[in-house]
């Protein structure tokens, strides 16, 4: 575990404090897991973005879905919105 000094404006802390108090956690451990979220979610983000460039790239090539089963799946999941 490594120490990280962050400097937060008054209402942050204030708000970031109370919170804290409010689940009965310490308030380091709730920055922590908001830092943690934040990061995990930049990641997924990071990822999709990859995906849809290379689907994008790949649109049209050997690479791209089989038309059957994209037609099959595309039918699936507009079969299953109606149930």
């Amino acid at each position: 575990m490594r120490n990280f000094h962050l400097p937060l404006p008054e209402q942050t802390y204030g708000e970031l404090r109370s919170e804290a108090e409010r689940l009965r956690v310490p308030a380091t451990s709730l920055a922590r897991q908001a830092i943690q979220e934040w990061l995990r979610a930049k990641r997924k983000a990071a990822t999709r973005r990859a995906i849809a460039a290379y689907a994008t790239e790949m649109a049209g090539t050997e690479a791209d879905l089989d038309r059957r089963l994209e037609a099959a799946t595309i039918e699936s999941l507009l079969g299953s919105e109606s149930e």
